[in-house]
Order: structure tokens, then sequence, then C-alpha cells
């Protein structure tokens, strides 16, 4: 997502800077910029330049002033407003002085701001960070150091954060605090920074510091002091680095999909962040299509490739349960060439990642022609499929490097589920308390994903075990069977084995022929509704000398007697199931891949975004 660097204290502050944000381009983001500040003087640059933003800013930063010794600078994945220079970081108060940069989402930003204007402040963005900019303005104005004014600010925003700011009346100083998105300080001699990630600062620091949850931190040329909330002294954790910098992008990881795997559960987060008003109502900042259109839907079509496919075959199940709307699953790249039947009250959602994806574009521009709402799923601000819908509800994974789907793949699920909640909310077809139960527990989903994750070593072992074989056929019921889809797409991708996925109940229309000893199946059995009809075909390919693996709950005790290996996962409300019974499918194609000495960031023949039909 965002990427923030700071420095205190340097001659080449400028450099520092621009070379910072570089390094953090890997992250993703659609702009940039900086503030320079000393006694009396803040001086900013943004550029809007989408991924060529940072060279953009380069060109724009040859104008600066000379003389600067300290500055924050920022890389902008866009959230709330669009990747347009008003919306860049950094953010003024209204005199100039103050400048924040910010990274995740303030969920009561618009209550904020609706104050703030009553008290005569100008805002300048349509973003939710820039409320923290006249906050600290506010605190400042009452004599408190930037310290004690960044604190008392903060106590009054909810949400997720890693904050930079400075001010020009308080130079060679930088007050950072952190809740959920990380913060780093770094050290060396007369010099301090700061980072939202190691690597922006890997060769320069001499030592480096975690900045935790709800500490906010000094940092002058001298060095850094950190308290808490309440002004109580904290001591922050020092990191041991080994890393060079391509390891230090991968968070210390072998590659980028450990990574983003590993993100899932913050990609959760994120996603449904600042998703529900105060009044229960559930929210989309990006959706352009009014309540009463969305009440007059009568039928939904998801067009989709790929792994987006699979999600809209799991927001499928969960928009027919709970909106009660008759829903279609259309690949993308078929949808226009059926003469497909477009109805008054139809709305199609398109589902890519990229929002770029050509195949569900033409999809979505053929509904459009043929008069359909048109409502976009995209990890992309301002993405071609995105500003071409009707409507657009972004996911918030942050930027997905590898190839193969993972992090977006669960929020895209979890974006389509809150979708069907407010269809369900708007259609009166859940009660209230229904619907806050379901909300409560898909913003649960994120540690049960956290708890799947953890339990990677069994993971890894069973995929030692069975390294030889090359068939796989992937099975599962009702929820279970686009998990399955999901599983085995994971496993052609990343291993290049032979790999299919199919509903349970196919099996004896034809995939039986071809089970044989050697031969591995991998069944998704969480669903209790489906459980005994899933051990029944489990029963039936171990007769035919399969080998059995077995994805299921913890509490299922069954499962043994006809699984060689089992796979445990956390159990959770069956519509949720899908975000974490995917995790150890995709550790387990990761793990085969891996030991088959795959490129398991880019697998042969294939590309992230498809762009031509």
């Amino acid at each position: 997502m965002c990427g923030i660097i700071g420095v205190v204290g340097s001659s080449d502050t400028l450099a520092t800077l621009l070379e910072g944000l570089a390094r953090l381009e890997y992250r993703g983001y659609d702009s940039a910029g900086i503030a320079l500040v000393r006694p009396g003087q803040t001086w900013r640059a943004r550029c809007a330049a989408g991924t060529e933003s940072v060279a953009a800013l380069r060109i724009e930063c040859e104008r600066a002033p000379s003389g600067f010794s300290s500055g924050i600078g920022h890389t902008r994945w866009a959230t709330h407003g669009a990747p347009e220079v008003a919306n860049a970081h950094p953010h003024l108060d209204c005199s100039g002085n103050i400048a924040i940069i910010h990274n995740g989402i303030i969920e009561n930003h618009t209550e904020l701001q609706v104050e703030l204007e009553a008290r005569g402040h100008t805002f300048t963005s349509v973003t939710d960070s820039e409320v923290l900019a006249h906050l600290i303005e506010e605190s400042r104005s009452q004599g408190l150091e930037l310290l004690d004014a960044v604190r008392a600010s903060l106590k009054l925003v909810r949400g997720a954060f890693a904050l930079a700011a400075m001010d020009a009346g308080e130079p060679d100083v930088i007050v950072a605090a952190r809740r959920i998105s990380p913060l780093v300080v770094g050290t060396a001699a007369g010099v301090t920074y700061l980072a939202s990630d190691v690597p922006a600062i890997l060769d320069r620091a001499t030592a480096f510091y975690a900045v935790n949850d709800d500490e906010v931190v000094r940092l002058g040329p001298e060095g850094f002091r950190a308290v808490d909330l309440d002004g109580a002294p904290v001591r922050l954790h020092q990191l041991s680095i080994e890393w060079d910098l391509e390891t230090a992008q991968k968070g210390g990881n072998d590659d980028f999909i450990t990574k983003e795997i590993n993100e899932q559960p913050d990609a959760l987060r994120d996603t449904l962040m600042d998703r529900r008003r105060p009044d229960g109502t559930i929210t989309f900042d990006e959706l352009r299509i009014s309540d009463d259109e969305l009440r007059e839907v009568k039928r939904v079509v998801l067009v989709a490739a790929g792994t987006s496919h699979h999600a809209a075959l799991v927001a499928k199940y969960a928009i027919e349960r709970w909106a009660r709307l008759s829903v279609d699953v259309d690949i993308s790249s078929e949808y226009r060439y059926r003469d497909p039947v477009v109805e008054i009250g139809t709305l199609v959602i398109g589902v890519s990642q990229s929002g770029e994806t050509i195949d569900t574009i033409m999809a979505t521009r053929e509904a459009q022609r043929r008069g359909a709402r048109v409502v976009a799923i995209s990890n992309i601000v301002d993405s071609s499929m995105a500003r071409e819908a009707s409507a657009v509800i972004y996911t918030r994974a942050g930027l997905e490097v590898s190839v193969a789907s993972t992090k977006s793949y669960v929020a895209q699920i979890a974006a389509l589920e809150l979708l069907a909640l407010r269809l369900a909310q708007l259609r009166g077809t859940l009660d209230p308390s229904d619907i806050d139960a379901f909300f409560h527990g898909l913003n649960a989903v994120g540690a049960q994903v956290a708890t799947a994750l953890e339990r990677r070593g069994h993971v890894e072992d069973v995929a030692k075990q069975l390294i030889g074989a090359h068939d796989f056929f992937f099975i599962g019921r009702h929820l279970g069977f686009p998990t399955a889809m999901e599983g085995a797409l994971k496993l052609k991708e990343l291993s290049y084995l032979h790999a299919e996925g199919y509903p349970g109940g196919e099996l004896k229309h034809g995939p039986l022929a071809l089970i044989e000893p050697g031969v591995v199946v991998v069944a998704v059995a969480t669903d209790l509704v489906m459980h005994e009809k899933i051990l029944s075909n489990l029963a039936e390919v171990k007769a035919r000398g399969a080998t059995v693996v077995a994805v299921a709950t913890d509490d299922d005790d069954a499962i043994a007697a006809v699984a060689d290996y089992v796979l445990r996962v956390p159990a959770t409300e069956p519509m949720f199931s899908p975000m974490v019974d995917v995790v150890p499918l995709q550790i387990f194609a990761y793990s085969m891949a891996r030991g088959l000495g795959r490129n398991v960031d880019r697998p042969r023949n294939l590309a992230k975004t498809v762009t031509v039909e």
C-alpha cells in the first residue's frame, strides 16, 4: 500500500527522500510527494502520474530551495479520493506550516471534517487523511508541542494509521505514530530516519526500531524518544536486520508470493475498514448507484476470469442466500459472444484485480451497451474498468507482485460479500440483527486466516510427501466447490502439475474413470451440510487407490477415516469459509512448486494482467 519516508538532520535530505520513495515503488502507488521543512517554511511538491510519479516528482524537485535538513515523503495508493495531485500527500493545515503523511484509513473522517469545517477549517482534498493535519493544527494553536498535539489528535480518530507530521514552527522534528499500519525508525550518526518499510532506509541507518500500536515517536537529529498515547515513556523494540535490499522488499521472505499470502489478514482488514456507518448501514464510498436503483435490481450477473471467477462463484452463494436474487456467473471471455439477455433490473458485477483484464472490460462494456448497471470490483483505483463502470468497490489488498493471485482473492470475496449484505439490507431480506452478526463475523475472518497461516509447517510436510505425484483432482461441495477450483488453479499456475477442480457430485459423471493408485484427490470438506456427501465421495476414490488430502475443520473427527492427510482450519460461518479454506491450498501449491524448483513469482507462460483477448 502507501509508503512513508522521513529524515531529520541530513545534509542530503532531498536525495534521501527521493531515493527512499523509489525503493518503496514496489509497494504499488499512484501519486507521490514530499515536504521539506526549515524554520518558518514548509515547501511541498506532489505529482500524480501513476507509477511514474516518483520520476515526475524528481523533476519537480529540481526547483526545490536549498538548506533543508529535514523532510517527509509519501507514495500513495488511493483509497479515499481519486489519484490526483490534490489528493496526493503530504497534506497541509490551513496555515501551510504543518505537513502530514498518512497510511491507513481514518474511519470517522467524515464526522471529524464536518466538525472542523464548522470551526473554520478549509479542506483542499477529498481524502480521509487531511483531517489529521487540521486536528494537529488545532492542538498546536492551544500551545502544545508537536508531540503532544499529535497525541491529542490521535485520541479523536478511529481506524488505522502510520503517520508522520512536521511543523515549520518546530523544525528538525518529525513526530510519527502507528496503529496497525507498519512504521520503522532508523538511526545513524547525527541523522534519524523514518519509513513504512525497511528497504527505504536499509543502507542509510545503522540501527532499526519497530514502532508498535498506539506509540508516538519524536525524531530529532540526536535520535528519538517514544511515548504511548497518554504520554508515558515506552521503549521501541530494536530489529535485527540481515537482509539485502531485494529481500527487504519481500519483507524478509524468499519471494513475493509468500509475503502476499502472509498479508491476507491485512488485506481483509483494510478491505472491510470504514464500511459501516454508526446507524448500521453498510456503505461504499465509491458506490455511485443510488439505494433506489439497488432496490430495483431483479437479477445479478457476475463476470470474471481466472481466480476472480472463483471469487465470483462464492459471491453467487452469498447474494442468492442473503439478498434472495437470482445470480449467474459468467466467464468474461465468453459473455459477450453468447448474445446475453440483459433485462430491466439487471446488475452486472465485473471482478478484476487489476481492473485492466481485457476480457472482463469487454464483458462489462457489452453489458452497459445492453442497458445494465455495472459495478466494478477492482484493487486498482482509477483502473479502466473502474472508470467505465456505473460504480466501483475497491478492494484494498495493496500491490500484488506475484502473478498468481492470493491476497486479492480473499479481498474480492470480502468486498463481494459486503455488497451482498448491502443488497440484503436494502431489500429487507435479512433481519438487522442477522446483518450485524454477519458483518462482525466477516470482520473476524482475518484472525481465522492468521490461524490457518500459522499451520504452514504441517502443510509443507504434506507437500513433501506428495512431491512425486503428477495428477491431482480437487473436489468440493457447495461453497467448497469454488475453493476446490481455486486450489486446482493455484497448483497448475505454480507447479505446472496436472490439476482439475470438480464438484464432488460430478465424480461419477466421468472423472472417477481416471482415479487410480498414484492420483491425489484433494477435498474441501469443511461444509457441515454437505459433509456426509463429501465423505462418501472420498470413500469412492479411496477404494480405487487414490491418495486423499482433506481440508477439514479442527472439530472434524470423522475425516481421518477417509483421508491420508488432513489440513486443519478453524471453523467459521460457512459463507466465510472460502477465505479460510483456501489458505492451506495456497501453501500446498507453493510448497509443491518450490519442491519442484519452479519460479513461484513468475510462472511460465503467464502474465499478471491479461490485456489481449
